[in-house]
């Protein structure tokens, strides 16, 4: 009995001390993991089915830049009583057969919508095939509104005129105006939401400045959180730009195109261009071409309104370009080009009867376009 008693007595000794091991081993082997995930981790944006990475030092545009944790400024939230009202009023149709100075079209989800600038409005419909008495009114509560941008859960317009970023929300299947940013620079001009760094870019045309709004996973409230500048622009009319990987473009008023890097807007490179086409309005890459839409020369004269194309944008200076406006007719002042499955979108004033064209581009040569509105 003595000898069993003693090997049971060696037995649990042996297994306290097997265990006091295997908890040691798994404190070192959590600690390990730990340091591994702690430059970012997972989590679920609402909505979405797939795990996303947030970022993490010296991370790239794979990654999602994480929680707002700093900002400049929240937005001003529209007083509750007011939202509450505007859900209950009844949806508003739009009350023109036509367009007057469109500049943008853009689908969110399954609705499109289109910046009717010169009517002071915003209008909205689930197909491009109803006439635009058959549209719904977002808002008429503008002055000069250029564009839209959204992600699904918040829709930023800029209040061009009076020097604002309004955001609405969906409730109960119309558009709701819940927040609101003042004071954002001299005539925001363009808004887009992208998607690679989950934040809403809005450039002040005629301060060289760029501001960034964000908002948490699963929380609406939008936040400033950085202001981001070109020196070099202040004053210099710059109707838009365009993120394509880590650089960032901008159409300068100064006949020249001008490429920073997108995280510190360190100036890159500039790209001079001819006078005749200086008053620049977009810069859009479709496959192997630059396309650039144009609407003044450097007199502010629209008679030289008109759509270019180019592979490299060093050439634009000795004339190495090519005008494709004639695949839209021509005579008008083309503006923003959108691209929608597989189809591109392009708004036109001074133009009666074609506000909004449609076309492909397939081997580099533009097909099927058609006049949408």
């Amino acid at each position: 009995m003595e000898g069993n008693e003693d090997c049971g007595m060696k037995g649990r000794k042996a297994h306290r001390k097997h265990r006091e091991s295997r908890r040691k081993y798994l404190a070192v082997f959590l600690l390990v993991l730990l340091c591994l995930t702690g430059g970012g981790y997972l989590f679920y944006r609402s909505g979405a089915a797939d795990a996303i990475v947030w970022c993490g030092e010296g991370a790239d545009r794979d990654c999602l830049p994480g929680p707002v944790t700093e900002y400049l400024r929240a937005s001003d939230l529209v007083e509750k009583n007011e939202t509450d009202v505007a859900s209950e009023v009844e949806m508003q149709i739009n009350s023109w057969t036509d367009l007057c100075v469109p500049t943008y079209l853009i689908r969110v989800d399954d609705t499109y919508f289109i910046v009717d600038c010169y009517h002071n409005q915003v209008i909205y419909n689930d197909n491009l095939q109803d006439p635009l008495s058959g549209w719904s009114v977002m808002t008429d509560d503008l002055d000069r509104g250029h564009t839209l941008a959204g992600d699904g859960t918040v829709y930023l317009i800029d209040d061009t005129e009076r020097n604002r970023v309004l955001v609405f929300e969906k409730r109960d299947n119309r558009f709701v105006h819940t927040q609101t940013f003042d004071n954002i620079g001299n005539r925001p001009h363009y808004i887009i939401y992208d998607a690679p760094t989950d934040t809403f870019y809005a450039w002040s045309s005629l301060s060289g400045e760029m501001y960034l709004f964000r908002h948490d996973p699963g929380d609406s409230r939008m936040y400033l959180t950085e202001i981001r500048r070109i020196e070099l622009l202040d004053h210099i009319y710059v109707r838009s730009f365009t993120i394509i990987g880590g650089d960032i473009y901008f159409v300068s008023g100064n006949s020249s195109i001008l490429r920073a890097d997108l995280e510190s807007f360190e100036l890159l490179e500039t790209y001079p261009v001819p006078d005749s086409m200086a008053g620049m309005i977009q810069l859009t890459r479709i496959q192997d071409f630059f396309y650039i839409t144009i609407s003044t020369d450097i007199t502010g004269n629209q008679e030289y309104a008109t759509i270019i194309r180019t592979r490299d944008l060093s050439s634009l200076r000795y004339g190495d370009y090519e005008d494709v406006y004639s695949h839209f007719i021509g005579g008008g002042t083309p503006y923003y080009i959108t691209e929608i499955d597989q189809a591109y979108y392009l708004t036109e004033h001074r133009l009666p009867g074609h506000s909004v064209w449609r076309f492909q581009v397939e081997d580099n040569e533009i097909v099927n376009v058609e006049t949408v509105y």
